[in-house]
Protein backbone atom coordinates (compact mmCIF):
# COMPACT_ATOMS: atom_id res chain seq x y z
CA UNK A 1 0.00 0.00 0.00
CA UNK A 2 1.27 3.63 -0.99
CA UNK A 3 2.17 6.07 1.81
CA UNK A 4 -0.37 8.34 2.58
CA UNK A 5 1.19 12.26 3.94
CA UNK A 6 0.52 12.55 7.51
CA UNK A 7 -1.19 16.21 6.73
CA UNK A 8 -2.55 17.79 4.30
CA UNK A 9 -0.07 18.20 1.49
CA UNK A 10 1.68 21.68 0.69
CA UNK A 11 -1.12 24.06 -0.95
CA UNK A 12 0.91 25.78 -3.55
CA UNK A 13 2.77 24.99 -6.88
CA UNK A 14 5.86 23.13 -6.07
CA UNK A 15 8.94 25.29 -6.44
CA UNK A 16 12.75 24.68 -6.43
CA UNK A 17 16.05 26.29 -5.08
CA UNK A 18 19.60 26.00 -4.93
CA UNK A 19 21.64 26.84 -1.98
CA UNK A 20 25.28 26.53 -0.88
CA UNK A 21 25.87 27.85 3.33
CA UNK A 22 29.16 28.38 4.89
CA UNK A 23 30.02 30.19 8.65
CA UNK A 24 32.17 33.25 8.93
CA UNK A 25 34.99 33.46 6.21
CA UNK A 26 36.16 37.14 6.16
CA UNK A 27 36.91 38.19 1.92
CA UNK A 28 37.26 40.90 0.57
CA UNK A 29 35.23 42.11 -2.68
CA UNK A 30 38.19 41.16 -4.99
CA UNK A 31 37.71 37.50 -3.39
CA UNK A 32 34.02 37.33 -3.52
CA UNK A 33 34.04 38.28 -7.13
CA UNK A 34 36.42 35.99 -7.94
CA UNK A 35 34.15 32.62 -6.41
CA UNK A 36 31.23 34.18 -8.30
CA UNK A 37 33.04 34.60 -11.82
CA UNK A 38 34.19 30.58 -10.79
CA UNK A 39 30.95 29.67 -10.21
CA UNK A 40 29.20 31.26 -13.24
CA UNK A 41 31.61 29.44 -14.99
CA UNK A 42 30.99 26.36 -13.51
CA UNK A 43 27.81 26.68 -13.68
CA UNK A 44 27.10 27.94 -17.75
CA UNK A 45 27.66 24.16 -19.09
CA UNK A 46 25.13 22.80 -17.06
CA UNK A 47 22.32 24.22 -18.81
CA UNK A 48 22.02 27.19 -21.36
CA UNK A 49 19.23 28.93 -19.22
CA UNK A 50 21.65 29.10 -16.63
CA UNK A 51 24.67 30.50 -19.02
CA UNK A 52 23.33 34.16 -19.19
CA UNK A 53 23.36 36.32 -16.48
CA UNK A 54 23.26 40.69 -16.00
CA UNK A 55 23.72 43.54 -13.89
CA UNK A 56 21.01 44.32 -11.38
CA UNK A 57 19.25 47.32 -12.08
CA UNK A 58 17.28 50.27 -10.45
CA UNK A 59 14.51 50.84 -12.22
CA UNK A 60 11.98 49.78 -15.11
CA UNK A 61 13.63 52.40 -17.44
CA UNK A 62 17.31 50.84 -17.10
CA UNK A 63 16.00 46.98 -17.23
CA UNK A 64 15.32 47.90 -20.77
CA UNK A 65 18.80 47.30 -21.56
CA UNK A 66 20.46 44.65 -20.05
CA UNK A 67 24.12 44.67 -19.41
CA UNK A 68 25.70 41.02 -19.70
CA UNK A 69 27.57 39.42 -17.09
CA UNK A 70 29.23 36.46 -18.93
CA UNK A 71 31.21 36.00 -19.53
CA UNK A 72 32.27 37.16 -16.26
CA UNK A 73 34.14 40.41 -15.80
CA UNK A 74 36.23 41.15 -12.64
CA UNK A 75 36.27 44.48 -11.79
CA UNK A 76 32.52 44.56 -12.73
CA UNK A 77 31.77 41.77 -10.07
CA UNK A 78 33.82 43.29 -7.42
CA UNK A 79 32.51 46.96 -7.93
CA UNK A 80 29.32 45.21 -7.22
CA UNK A 81 30.27 43.58 -4.42
CA UNK A 82 31.72 47.09 -2.91
CA UNK A 83 28.56 48.51 -3.73
CA UNK A 84 26.88 45.93 -2.01
CA UNK A 85 27.99 46.71 1.66
CA UNK A 86 26.03 46.90 5.18
CA UNK A 87 25.55 50.04 7.21
CA UNK A 88 23.01 51.70 9.29
CA UNK A 89 21.27 54.58 7.47
CA UNK A 90 24.56 56.94 5.92
CA UNK A 91 26.88 55.45 8.86
CA UNK A 92 30.63 54.08 8.33
CA UNK A 93 30.39 50.32 6.45
CA UNK A 94 29.56 47.30 8.93
CA UNK A 95 32.36 45.47 7.31
CA UNK A 96 32.36 42.26 9.60
CA UNK A 97 29.11 42.01 7.61
CA UNK A 98 30.13 41.31 4.65
CA UNK A 99 28.72 42.53 0.92
CA UNK A 100 25.73 40.94 -0.68
CA UNK A 101 23.89 41.62 -4.24
CA UNK A 102 21.10 40.17 -6.55
CA UNK A 103 21.13 39.39 -10.40
CA UNK A 104 18.92 37.42 -12.92
CA UNK A 105 19.17 35.72 -15.86
CA UNK A 106 16.56 37.85 -17.77
CA UNK A 107 13.74 35.76 -18.42
CA UNK A 108 10.34 36.83 -17.44
CA UNK A 109 7.66 36.28 -15.49
CA UNK A 110 7.69 32.55 -14.08
CA UNK A 111 10.49 31.67 -16.74
CA UNK A 112 13.93 33.02 -15.34
CA UNK A 113 16.52 32.14 -12.34
CA UNK A 114 18.29 34.33 -9.87
CA UNK A 115 20.94 34.78 -7.55
CA UNK A 116 21.42 36.01 -4.46
CA UNK A 117 25.19 35.91 -3.11
CA UNK A 118 26.19 37.31 0.62
CA UNK A 119 29.77 36.37 0.51
CA UNK A 120 32.38 37.87 3.00
CA UNK A 121 30.54 37.95 6.45
CA UNK A 122 33.05 36.80 9.27
CA UNK A 123 31.24 38.31 12.49
CA UNK A 124 30.36 35.87 15.56
CA UNK A 125 27.16 33.81 14.48
CA UNK A 126 27.29 35.61 10.71
CA UNK A 127 26.77 33.11 8.05
CA UNK A 128 27.32 33.10 4.13
CA UNK A 129 25.10 32.05 1.09
CA UNK A 130 24.72 31.67 -2.68
CA UNK A 131 20.69 30.98 -3.21
CA UNK A 132 19.80 30.13 -6.99
CA UNK A 133 15.88 30.63 -7.81
CA UNK A 134 14.93 28.50 -10.16
CA UNK A 135 11.73 28.82 -12.76
CA UNK A 136 8.26 27.26 -12.09
CA UNK A 137 7.23 23.98 -13.60
CA UNK A 138 4.35 24.27 -15.39
CA UNK A 139 5.03 27.66 -15.93
CA UNK A 140 8.38 27.87 -17.84
CA UNK A 141 9.41 25.85 -21.15
CA UNK A 142 12.67 25.33 -19.25
CA UNK A 143 11.75 24.12 -15.73
CA UNK A 144 11.21 20.95 -16.47
CA UNK A 145 14.61 20.17 -17.99
CA UNK A 146 16.22 21.90 -15.47
CA UNK A 147 14.51 20.50 -12.27
CA UNK A 148 15.98 17.30 -12.76
CA UNK A 149 18.28 15.16 -10.55
CA UNK A 150 21.07 15.36 -13.05
CA UNK A 151 21.24 19.10 -13.40
CA UNK A 152 20.49 19.73 -10.53
CA UNK A 153 23.56 17.47 -8.94
CA UNK A 154 25.64 19.60 -11.42
CA UNK A 155 24.36 22.93 -9.86
CA UNK A 156 24.94 22.00 -6.72
CA UNK A 157 28.57 20.36 -7.41
CA UNK A 158 29.65 23.75 -9.31
CA UNK A 159 28.68 25.31 -5.64
CA UNK A 160 30.72 23.02 -3.46
CA UNK A 161 33.87 23.55 -6.14
CA UNK A 162 33.29 27.46 -6.18
CA UNK A 163 32.34 28.71 -3.18
CA UNK A 164 33.78 25.87 -0.37
CA UNK A 165 30.50 26.11 1.38
CA UNK A 166 29.99 23.67 4.16
CA UNK A 167 26.84 22.13 3.02
CA UNK A 168 24.68 22.37 -0.25
CA UNK A 169 21.20 21.63 -1.28
CA UNK A 170 18.90 20.86 -3.85
CA UNK A 171 15.57 21.43 -1.68
CA UNK A 172 11.46 21.90 -2.93
CA UNK A 173 10.63 25.10 -0.56
CA UNK A 174 7.46 22.59 -0.24
CA UNK A 175 9.06 19.95 1.31
CA UNK A 176 10.80 22.63 3.71
CA UNK A 177 8.22 24.53 4.38
CA UNK A 178 6.12 21.54 5.30
CA UNK A 179 8.85 20.12 7.23
CA UNK A 180 9.15 23.54 9.30
CA UNK A 181 5.78 23.41 10.49
CA UNK A 182 5.67 19.72 11.63
CA UNK A 183 8.72 20.24 13.52
CA UNK A 184 7.62 23.28 14.89
CA UNK A 185 10.70 25.51 13.53
CA UNK A 186 13.27 25.94 11.26
CA UNK A 187 15.68 23.21 10.73
CA UNK A 188 18.73 22.42 8.13
CA UNK A 189 17.72 18.68 6.91
CA UNK A 190 18.54 17.34 3.59
CA UNK A 191 17.30 18.09 0.22
CA UNK A 192 16.76 16.14 -3.02
CA UNK A 193 20.43 16.87 -3.81
CA UNK A 194 23.17 17.77 -0.52
CA UNK A 195 26.37 18.26 -0.56
CA UNK A 196 28.41 18.12 3.05
CA UNK A 197 32.09 19.18 3.12
CA UNK A 198 34.57 16.60 4.51
CA UNK A 199 35.50 18.41 7.59
CA UNK A 200 31.24 17.76 8.69
CA UNK A 201 31.83 13.79 9.09
CA UNK A 202 31.66 10.96 7.54
CA UNK A 203 28.48 10.26 5.67
CA UNK A 204 27.06 6.53 6.51
CA UNK A 205 25.83 4.09 4.90
CA UNK A 206 22.16 5.29 3.33
CA UNK A 207 19.02 3.37 2.05
CA UNK A 208 18.78 2.78 -1.48
CA UNK A 209 18.27 4.36 -3.85
CA UNK A 210 19.86 7.10 -2.22
CA UNK A 211 23.70 7.43 -4.49
CA UNK A 212 26.69 9.28 -2.74
CA UNK A 213 29.26 10.57 -4.71
CA UNK A 214 32.76 12.83 -4.14
CA UNK A 215 33.58 16.15 -4.82
CA UNK A 216 37.22 15.61 -5.14
CA UNK A 217 38.72 15.61 -1.86
CA UNK A 218 36.30 18.64 -0.60
CA UNK A 219 33.01 16.40 0.34
CA UNK A 220 30.55 15.47 -0.81
CA UNK A 221 26.81 14.47 -2.71
CA UNK A 222 24.60 12.71 -1.78
CA UNK A 223 21.22 12.44 -4.35
CA UNK A 224 18.02 10.87 -2.57
CA UNK A 225 16.27 10.02 -6.13
CA UNK A 226 17.10 9.60 -9.40
CA UNK A 227 13.29 10.65 -10.02
CA UNK A 228 11.99 14.54 -9.49
CA UNK A 229 11.76 14.44 -5.65
CA UNK A 230 8.18 15.98 -4.49
CA UNK A 231 6.47 16.42 -1.22
CA UNK A 232 3.36 15.02 -3.04
CA UNK A 233 4.88 11.55 -3.18
CA UNK A 234 4.70 10.51 0.12
CA UNK A 235 7.36 7.88 -0.64
CA UNK A 236 9.93 10.97 -1.23
CA UNK A 237 9.13 12.35 2.19
CA UNK A 238 9.69 9.06 4.36
CA UNK A 239 12.83 8.41 2.17
CA UNK A 240 14.24 12.09 3.01
CA UNK A 241 12.99 11.34 6.81
CA UNK A 242 15.18 8.76 7.20
CA UNK A 243 18.16 9.98 5.52
CA UNK A 244 17.93 13.08 8.28
CA UNK A 245 17.85 11.09 10.75
CA UNK A 246 20.90 9.05 9.65
CA UNK A 247 22.44 11.67 9.11
CA UNK A 248 21.62 13.72 12.56
CA UNK A 249 23.21 10.36 13.82
CA UNK A 250 26.01 10.72 12.45
CA UNK A 251 26.53 14.36 13.49
CA UNK A 252 26.47 15.67 10.22
CA UNK A 253 22.88 18.16 10.95
CA UNK A 254 24.90 20.46 13.25
CA UNK A 255 24.48 24.21 12.62
CA UNK A 256 27.19 25.46 10.56
CA UNK A 257 26.77 28.77 12.71
CA UNK A 258 26.33 28.58 16.34
CA UNK A 259 24.36 32.04 17.48
CA UNK A 260 25.64 33.97 20.30
CA UNK A 261 23.67 33.19 23.80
Amino acid sequence: MPLQPEFEPYSYPETYYAGAYWGPRRESPEQCAHRTATFLNHLAPCDPFLAHWYKPTRSRKEARNKYPLMPPDLPTLTELFRKGVNREGKGPVIEELGFSFWFGNGGGNYDRAGLRIHSGSYGEGNSNACVLSLPSLGRSKNADRIITASVLTSVVRCMALAWEPDWAIAMSHAYRATEDERDGQANDRPGWISYFARHRGTVPPLPAPVRIEHVGDQGTLIILTPERFTYENAEHVALARRVHELLVKAGLMEPIVRRPA
